[in-house]
């Protein structure tokens, strides 16, 4: 049986593919680490433009009516250019969440509203102080709030495009949006849209550290035909493949509501997250002296993958969640 994307899916991403590399270059990403507002300027209503944030929202809610395995591709892209703008918390966790909730607020996100969110695991928030709304997990509920009626305490992130605020709120039955049980699968949704985007940011780095390495030259020849430089980026690629098969099946589970798509987020995101921070070290080291410049592109992906790394769950976090899952699942076997 063969496993891949349709023509529509490729379709859609590689047009997505076209305005990012438009309007999301290296120079864009920069702006936005000295940026007042933290995005770039335009884009957002661009990708409303072209439905990226209404994707999973049906289309009574004028929306794409699309799943998590469309939407994954758009994430690996977002990740390949470090797009500031909160693309997982609004398309990938607010929008579907609002949606099965019947929350009427979905409309007004999928036409351009942005949304922060602070997961259950994290204390910080992306962009929370040029927002719409922020999204907040709390005691197994999730929490939609203006931004007029949030508090937000601003800190420093290793990486410059992602605005980190620490948010307070007055939360209230009023406040919460849907279940537990839509919280859970919200939750899922924010580790899967992180983990496709690491895979799309160890593309990226793997693929500055190819051309690099190809041009450079040592003693006479290209440094990328030393054996050690090609195992580290054999390396790095395998754990992107292997980790980018997980994280699409992880979207399918998600969206066939599987009894084991908890495990397959967290065998997908404390993957992806590896593989990421794998590539981007193999690219420091291939690049010597110049990848530790802020001068160089390849920070601008490598610092984003750090952050990313401690999103939505740590790669020890989410191996210990596996390892819960399998456990239980032995105990009914044996049981």
């Amino acid at each position: 049986m063969h496993f891949d994307f349709d023509d529509d899916q490729y379709a859609f991403r590689d047009a997505v593919r076209a305005l990012l590399d438009e309007r999301c270059g290296p120079d864009a990403v920069r702006g936005a680490w000295t940026s007042n507002e933290g995005h770039v300027p335009g884009l957002w209503s661009k990708l409303t433009e072209m439905g990226v944030i209404g994707m999973l929202a049906p289309e009574s809610a004028g929306g794409l009516g699309l799943s998590a395995v469309d939407l994954v591709l758009i994430l690996e892209e977002a990740g390949a250019h470090a797009l500031p703008d909160p693309l997982v918390e609004t398309a990938a966790v607010a929008v579907p969440l609002l949606a099965d909730a019947g929350d009427d607020r979905v409309r007004e996100v999928v036409d351009g509203a942005t949304v922060a969110a602070v997961s259950p695991l994290d204390d910080f928030a992306i962009n929370a102080d040029v927002a719409d709304y922020v999204l907040l997990f709390r005691d197994g509920l999730a929490h939609l709030v203006a931004r007029p009626d949030v508090s937000v305490v601003p800190h420093r992130s290793v990486d410059g495009a992602r605005r980190l605020s620490t948010v307070t709120a007055d939360l209230s039955d009023t406040t919460a949006v849907g279940n537990a049980g839509l919280a859970a699968r919200a939750f899922d949704a924010g580790a899967l849209g992180l983990a496709a985007e690491q895979c799309g940011l160890a593309q990226r780095m793997l693929a500055i550290t190819v051309d690099y390495v190809r041009e450079r030259r040592q003693f006479g020849v290209p440094v990328g035909s030393f054996q050690a430089v090609k195992h580290h980026l054999a390396n790095s690629r395998v754990a992107l493949e292997f980790a980018r098969t997980l994280v699409h099946r992880a979207a399918y589970s998600l969206d066939h509501d599987e009894p084991a798509t908890a495990a397959h987020v967290s065998m997908a995101k404390s993957k992806a997250d590896e593989a990421a921070l794998l590539t981007a070290r193999a690219a420091l080291q291939c690049h010597g002296a110049i990848g530790y410049t802020t001068e160089h592109d390849l920070h601008l992906f490598m610092k984003r993958s750090w952050a990313l790394a401690r999103s939505w769950g740590s790669p020890a976090w989410h191996r210990r969640r596996v390892a819960a899952s399998l456990a239980r699942l032995a105990q009914e076997e044996f049981a």
